[in-house]
């Protein structure tokens, strides 16, 4: 059973990982359509912190706490 929640953990982080990327990759490109020279290390916190925030909360949203009831 553990090994299930560790799989849905492990898959939580990385669809958070991959969504945060997304939002990240998204902020960098509305700062190129405002002609705001966005630098190599801004590219990668405006990247990472979103990827981690994701993989955080996708890991921290899988520890039990659903709505669904089963009966």
């Amino acid at each position: 059973m553990s090994s299930s929640l560790t799989r849905t953990r492990i898959s939580a982080a990385l669809v958070g990982a991959l969504v945060g990327a997304a939002s990240g990759i998204l902020l960098v490109t509305a700062a190129g359509a405002f002609s705001i020279t966005v630098g190599g290390v801004l590219t990668g916190l405006t990247l990472g912190v979103p990827a981690l925030a994701g993989a955080v909360s996708g890991v921290s949203m899988t520890s039990g706490s659903t709505r669904s009831h089963s009966r």
